[in-house]
C-alpha cells in the first residue's frame, strides 16, 4: 500500500500548507470542528497508540536481554510522560519568549527550537504512514484522520504563538518533515526499539497539545463536540 501511503503524506502537506485558509479555525467561541478534532485525537492515543506502545514494550522486552535495555523497555510509559513535559517546557519557553518581546512574538531561536521538536513529531509519522502495519486501508485512513486533524489544530496554535514566521518557514519545514519520515521509511527500516521511544514520545506530545487547545477558558471550547468526536472515533476503532 506504498502508493495509498503516499497519497496520505501528500494529504499531511496539504493541511500544513493551506490550514491558515480555514477562516472558520479562527472563530471564537471555538469552532465546533476543533472540538471535534481534539476528541478524536485523544480516543487514538488512548485507545490505538497507548496499547501499541505496550505490545511494542513487550516485544522490546523479550527480543533485549541486556540489563540496560530490559530496564527502559519496562518503561515505556515513562518515556510518553517525557514527551508530555517536553512539550510543556516548549510551550512555557514561547510564552515566556512572547512576553519578552514588544510585538508579543516568541524569539528568532525560540521558533526554531519549537519548529524543530514538531519536525521530528512529524518526521516519525511520516514513517509511521509508510512502515506501521494497518488494518487494512480502513485502518490507515484512520490513522490518517486522527492525525490530519490534530495537524490542523496545531497549526493553529503554532501560527498563533508565531505569528508570520510559522508561515514563511514553519509550515514548509513541517511539511517536508513528513515527506522525509516517509523516505525514511521507504529506503529503510528503523530499530523498533528507536520507533518504541520515538512513539512514546509522541503519545505524551498529542495529550499535551490537544489539553493545551481545549482546556484555557478563552478558547470558549465545546465539550458537547469534543465527547461526539472522541465517541465516533473511538466505534469506528473498536470496529475494525
Amino acid at each position: 500500500m506504498e502508493w495509498l501511503s503516499l497519497l496520505f503524506v501528500a494529504g499531511f502537506v496539504f493541511i500544513h500548507l493551506f490550514s491558515k485558509n480555514m477562516n472558520f479555525l479562527k472563530a471564537v467561541p471555538r469552532s465546533r470542528f476543533l472540538s471535534i478534532a481534539g476528541g478524536i485525537s485523544v480516543a487514538y492515543v488512548f485507545l490505538h497508540l497507548l496499547p501499541e506502545l505496550g505490545e511494542f514494550q513487550e516485544e522490546v522486552h523479550e527480543e533485549f536481554g541486556g540489563a540496560g535495555e530490559g530496564f527502559l523497555s519496562n518503561h515505556i510509559y515513562l518515556v510518553a510522560m517525557a514527551g508530555l513535559v517536553l512539550f510543556y517546557g516548549l510551550e512555557q519557553m514561547v510564552k515566556n519568549s512572547k512576553r519578552r518581546t514588544a510585538e508579543g512574538k516568541s524569539s528568532s531561536g525560540v521558533f526554531w527550537i519549537h519548529i524543530g521538536s514538531f519536525a521530528m513529531y512529524n518526521g516519525v509519522i511520516g514513517y509511521l504512514m509508510m512502515r506501521e502495519e494497518y488494518e487494512g486501508v480502513v485502518g490507515m485512513a484512520l490513522f490518517f484522520i486522527a492525525l490530519g486533524v490534530h495537524f490542523i489544530t496545531n497549526d493553529k496554535g503554532l501560527r498563533e504563538a508565531h505569528k508570520g514566521e510559522y508561515d514563511r518557514y514553519g509550515r514548509w519545514l513541517l511539511a517536508a518533515a513528513i515527506v522525509a519520515g516517509w523516505g525514511i521509511g521507504w529506503m529503510t527500516e528503523v530499530h523498533e526499539l528507536v520507533i518504541a521511544f520515538l512513539m512514546a514520545l509522541i503519545a505524551g506530545g498529542v495529550i499535551l497539545n490537544v489539553l493545551k487547545e481545549e482546556l484555557p477558558e478563552e478558547r470558549e471550547s465545546s465539550l458537547s463536540a469534543f465527547v461526539i468526536g472522541m465517541s465516533i472515533y473511538s466505534v469506528l476503532l473498536l470496529s475494525i
